[in-house]
């Protein structure tokens, strides 16, 4: 039984990291301070998006431990604070392009995105 708990805590623990990760504005701004920490103002300049909506984001980011901050004067850095984060969105939003990529027939019980017929 005991194991069970635990590995609902794991279940529970990955569903609300997902559910963080659940917004593409979220995932564009983990990609966009992978490799170097950048303020609002750089980060509005390369997504599209309101400077409120920014920031209601990088609160939901920072609040569950995927950003850190500092501030520098009155500029504010944001950073990753798990590099074990940006292997997972990398992981995940590789597949998905290889999938939206490809010409490749991919059988629908592998695949990550929903087959769109058109």
């Amino acid at each position: 039984m005991e194991e069970l708990n635990s590995q609902d805590r794991v279940f529970e623990s990955a569903a609300a990291l997902f559910a963080v990760l659940a917004t593409p504005v979220r995932l564009k701004i983990i990609s966009a301070v992978c490799q170097q920490e950048k303020n609002v103002t750089e980060l509005l300049a390369l997504i599209d998006t309101t400077q409120p909506n920014m920031s209601q984001h990088l609160a939901t980011l920072y609040r569950s431990g995927v950003l850190s901050k500092r501030r520098e004067g009155t500029q504010i850095y944001y950073r990753l604070q798990s590099e074990r984060v940006a292997v997972l969105c990398r992981a995940v939003c590789t597949q998905v392009a290889i999938e939206l990529d490809s010409g490749a027939e991919i059988e629908s019980s592998d695949r990550l995105v929903p087959l769109v017929h058109r």
